[in-house]
Formats: structure tokens, C-alpha cells, sequence
């Protein structure tokens, strides 16, 4: 029979995955910002997918983006889902004030994704000083801790931000109450080995400032082809909540395929996954962000050998359990 030269997962906790779908996904201009009925239809997927945070939005952005935040949460109450809500903002406390607000309504606990960029060539076009960035998120991060709500710590660009500026924002963000750090390869600069090393200097921060109860989250960007790679580097690595997009969308070359990880992460034996359920969920966003999915995609495309029932990757799935 068949043999597998894979290596087997070394990742020491079973990974949370957080959707991005409805705030990066729909920031690509080549996707459409769906109505709420349909974005309602897409968190019931991800819910039914085992999927474990959804970001619903950028509540400061708009009165829409706010409306719609809102309403997903109060579906997530209302249908008792298990799937939690996360909304994004920068390190204003302006934008922040939308999350706690809608929070308080929906009445469940939205996890605050608070970021500012983290790079030389971020700060020099926005003419930041690394003070200034210390003190604009020490700001925006004690706010959401004194409101109750966790916030995680988003770097943009820190794939490409020197490792000094990095501890400094890092150890800010730990003392100010940051739950978890979200590391950001924003322009999909990263390789695999580039993510490991970046990970591993993230984890070597939290534990030489005493925390073991801190996360690590991983959010990348496809502009070198190495997306999905990354991710699972990034899970190799220690991250514990992994960022994707269903069918890769997102600004530029986009994000990491929910699909596709979701599908590895299953070959993996890291998650189970309902292929059935996974194929609905594909073509839900496909139709709901107006979305045309490349005739060879890996497992929906139109030449592929059939939706999820028989993918390319079957004999990968039939055989996972030999050869270990």
C-alpha cells in the first residue's frame, strides 16, 4: 500500500482556528460585502465546522460595519453557538468603545484585536516614534482590560519590525494586561522558517517576562504563494490560534484558505473536520462574497475529482493512519 514520508505534527496544543472571512476577507476589492442575512448564514458554517473565533468586524469603521457586528453577536446569543466573537480596532480607544458597546448589548464578551504596525517602514510613513507606539497601546489595551474584555495585541508588519522594537511593544502589551500577542505577517513577506524563528522569538519574550498564559496568534498574507505553509510553520512553531479566510480571500493575494488549513489540520489528526459540512461552507462564501473559485482549486474546483466526497488529497485522508 501506500506510504507516508510526512512527519507527524509537533504542535503541543490543539490550535484554535479564528475566521477572518467577514473583516479581512471582505477588505479585498475584489470580494463584496455581503448582507447580513448572508454573513448570518456563514457564521452558522463556521460554527457547525468546529471553527472557534470569528472576527466580526471593524465596529469603528462604519455604521453598517457596526450594525452588522452587532447582529452577529446577538446570533451567537440568540442560537447558542458555540463559536466566540472577536471584533478588530486600532489602538485608538475611539475604536474600542464600538467593541465594549456591542458587547454590553449582545450581552457576550468580544475579544478586542487592538493593532498598530510594528515595522521602520510603517513608523517612518506615519512618522511614529517606537515612544509613541508604546504609548498609543498601553493606552488602547488598558482600556479594554479595565472594561472586562480580552484583548489581544496585534503587530502589524512583524514580519519585517527588528527584533528590539518587537520585545519592547511586546513586554508594553504584557504588562498592560494583553492576553495574547498576534503575530502579523501583513505583507506575506515571511517564509516558513522565518515564521518558526519569529514564533519562537514571541514565545522566548512571554516567558522571559514570567507568563505561561499568554497566546500566541498568526495572521499571514499570501503575497509570496507560501500562505498556507506558513500557518502550519506557525502552529509547528507554538502558535495556538490560527488566522484564514474562506478561499483564500483577503486584500492583496489574501489570506490563508480556512478550507485548505482546515484540511490539513484534519490529514494532521489536529482536527476532525466534516468535509460535507466543509463544501457548504465554500460555496456559501463563494455566493455571499460574490466569489469565482479557480477551476483547480484543491477540493471544490470544477476539474477537481468531486466536492470533498473524493478529493485530490483522498489517499492522503485513507491512508493517514499508516506509516507512523
Amino acid at each position: 500500500m501506500t506510504w507516508s514520508w510526512n512527519s507527524r505534527p509537533r504542535a503541543s496544543v490543539r490550535p484554535t482556528l479564528q475566521d477572518e472571512t467577514l473583516r479581512d476577507g471582505i477588505q479585498s476589492a475584489s470580494a463584496f460585502d455581503p448582507a447580513i442575512g448572508e454573513k448570518i448564514e456563514l457564521l452558522h458554517s463556521m460554527d457547525g465546522l468546529g471553527i472557534g473565533v470569528v472576527n466580526v468586524g471593524l465596529p469603528a469603521a462604519s455604521a453598517r460595519n457596526r450594525a452588522d457586528s452587532e447582529a452577529l453577536c446577538d446570533e451567537i446569543v440568540r442560537s447558542k453557538l458555540r463559536i466566540r466573537p472577536a471584533a478588530a480596532g486600532r489602538t485608538v480607544v475611539s475604536d474600542l468603545v464600538p467593541i465594549v458597546e456591542l458587547s454590553q448589548r449582545a450581552g457576550v464578551p468580544v475579544a478586542i484585536y487592538t493593532f498598530i504596525g510594528s515595522s521602520a517602514i510603517r513608523a517612518l510613513a506615519e512618522d511614529w516614534s517606537v515612544e509613541r507606539i508604546v504609548r498609543q497601546s498601553a493606552e488602547a489595551i488598558r482600556f479594554g482590560v479595565r472594561e472586562g474584555l480580552e484583548v489581544c495585541y496585534v503587530t502589524e508588519d512583524t514580519s519585517r519590525a527588528r527584533p528590539e522594537v518587537l520585545a519592547t511593544l511586546y513586554e508594553n502589551a504584557l504588562a498592560c494586561g494583553a492576553k495574547r500577542l498576534c503575530v502579523a505577517d501583513t505583507v506575506g513577506s515571511a517564509t516558513p522558517d522565518g515564521v518558526r524563528a519569529l514564533v519562537g522569538f514571541t514565545r522566548s519574550i512571554i516567558a522571559a517576562n514570567g507568563y505561561s498564559d499568554i497566546g500566541i496568534d498568526w495572521h499571514g498574507h499570501n503575497d509570496r504563494g507560501l500562505v498556507l505553509m506558513n500557518a502550519l510553520a506557525a502552529l509547528d512553531a507554538g502558535a495556538d490560534r490560527l488566522h484564514a479566510c474562506a478561499l483564500g480571500i483577503g486584500e492583496r493575494s489574501g489570506n490563508a484558505p480556512m478550507e485548505l488549513l482546515l484540511l490539513n489540520l484534519d490529514l494532521a489528526d489536529e482536527i476532525p473536520v466534516d468535509r460535507a459540512r466543509l463544501a457548504d461552507y465554500c460555496a456559501l462564501a463563494a455566493r455571499a462574497l460574490h466569489w469565482t473559485v479557480p477551476p483547480n482549486h484543491p477540493l471544490i474546483g470544477g476539474r477537481s475529482p468531486g466536492p470533498l466526497s473524493r478529493p485530490a488529497t483522498a489517499d492522503a485522508a485513507t491512508t493517514s493512519g499508516l506509516a507512523r
